[in-house]
């Protein structure tokens, strides 16, 4: 009869749904009922009696546990002389190893009991017995069982327990050998684990309940990183693979790019993260990739000049210089269209903007002279032809671009007729060159006319070509 409930209990546990959870440093409560089979002298005739626990355990690891428990239970059989009955009540003390981890858990059990016996005859028997009243018996439980979680904190539990007593008499009747029994119960045992977290990814049952996330996975929205690690570690949502909606991973903005999950745009360029990775090709990380002080959001979306080059147009001059404090293009390397590219006309002081500056005449120093070849009179006068203006508007544009600077304006003459004249009407010519530059609005005081006559020759006046060398006007700095 005891195999069969055996048999029975056993197949019931293989038939239903096991649960499963990590019980190291965690604890339970229980109870269990069943029956006591006698197997004690002159085993005749042995009856099933009840059997009834109550137990604490403590899990040290998921495998081992220590149990302490109150038992009550009756013994009772037919000796060939009398019929008895013993009340068995005490406590024990059990190491259960299982051998399995999971929600089926075959288990074995042994230790140590400690119990009262009380064994009641018919008092007008003629038989020897031990008349003592509750007397203690020590034993050793030695069996196993199997348990089954039922729910993740519920578990059922079969058990069959052989209890080897070192005593004589739970039978009443010395027989010359140690009395012993069978204990077979079953019952519902209550777990309290110390890591309720059984996807083991740093959080507790309760907190991923409370959060929405899964307890059972360990990686809520499969975006590779689990969900203890962004909640405590990251601050990200464990419940979304893309945090910040920047259409990026978590994952990928941690572990591959090194961009804040939180945040949309992490060096607040106004271009979202993915926009840089993937469109713009620019570093999510700073606001201006290429250095060249302008933000790649001004790059790409107001100016359309290349965020990841700091001179988009190759002229010398960084992007953000152009916008910022030229005000050219950063796109167009002769910004104004003349003949002379924006960095140069920066390095020189002429207008970048202003294409009649791009051509001046070039007197870096202090002393140097510059003939200004194409000024025209009419014979014996100072009248400047109308040919002239194109060589006296590089005069202008150059005292206009270099503000500082004086000039001398020095007039010459061939050796033809007398030289006083020569000095008069070189000194005449030089004066008109100076006042078409005051009126176009040169100061005066940076300009000193001067006629030389036929001093200081440049060609030899014996000739024609040599003579119209030597009629010019020089243009010579001061300052």
């Amino acid at each position: 009869m005891l195999k069969k409930m055996v048999i029975f209990s056993v197949m019931m546990l293989l038939a239903i749904p096991t649960f499963a959870g990590d019980r190291s440093e965690g604890g339970a409560i229980g109870i269990r009922g069943g029956i006591n089979q006698y197997m004690g002298d002159d085993f005749d005739d042995p009856i099933m009696k009840p059997a009834f626990s109550m137990f604490a355990e403590k899990y040290f690891t998921n495998h081992f546990s220590l149990e302490t428990a109150f038992n009550a239970s009756q013994m009772s059989g037919e000796t060939g002389a009398v019929d008895f009955t013993s009340q068995l009540t005490g406590a024990s003390l059990l190491g259960r190893l299982a051998l399995l981890g999971s929600g089926f858990r075959p288990y074995l059990a042994g230790g140590v009991e400690i119990l009262t016996f009380d064994p009641e005859i018919d008092p007008t028997a003629s038989v020897n017995y031990d008349q003592t009243d509750n007397e203690l018996a020590v034993g050793l439980p030695i069996g196993g069982g199997v348990s089954l979680g039922i729910t993740e904190d519920w578990v059922f539990d079969v058990r069959g327990l052989y209890h080897f007593m070192i005593k004589d008499d739970l039978d009443y009747l010395y027989g010359g050998s140690d009395d012993h029994f069978v204990t077979a119960t079953a019952g519902l045992t209550k777990i309290f684990y110390a890591n309720k977290d059984k996807d083991m990814d740093g959080l507790l049952k309760d907190d991923e309940e409370a959060r929405g996330t899964d307890p059972n996975v360990a990686d809520t929205d499969s975006d590779g990183l689990n969900d203890g690690e962004e909640v405590l570690t990251y601050l990200t949502d464990p419940l979304k693979v893309d945090s910040d909606d920047d259409g990026l991973s978590d994952m990928d903005e941690l572990k591959k790019y090194k961009t804040d999950p939180l945040k949309a745009d992490t060096d607040g360029d106004k271009l979202s993260d993915k926009e840089e990775l993937m469109e713009t090709k620019t570093n999510p990380m700073a606001a201006d990739s290429d250095g060249d002080d302008l933000s790649d959001y001004a790059e790409v979306k107001r100016y359309e000049t290349d965020a990841n080059k700091m001179d988009t147009d190759g002229d010398g001059l960084g992007d953000g210089v152009e916008v910022n404090k030229h005000k050219t293009s950063p796109l167009k390397k002769d910004t104004d269209g003349g003949t002379v590219d924006d960095a140069a006309e920066v390095k020189r002081g002429t207008n970048p903007l202003d294409k009649a500056d791009d051509v001046i005449l070039e007197v870096e120093k202090v002393g140097a002279k510059i003939i200004l070849d194409g000024i025209i009179f009419k014979t014996g006068s100072a009248d400047v032809s109308d040919e002239s203006a194109e060589v006296l508007e590089k005069a202008y544009q150059t005292l206009k671009a270099y503000p500082e600077m004086e000039v001398e304006i020095q007039g010459y003459t061939d050796s033809v007729g007398k030289k006083s004249s020569n000095k008069r009407l070189s000194q005449r010519r030089a004066d008109s060159v100076r006042q078409w530059l005051v009126n176009k609005g040169i100061e005066g005081a940076r300009v000193v006319a001067k006629g030389y006559g036929e001093d200081n020759p440049i060609a030899s006046n014996a000739t024609k070509e040599g003579r119209a060398q030597n009629r010019r006007i020089e243009f010579m700095r001061l300052k």
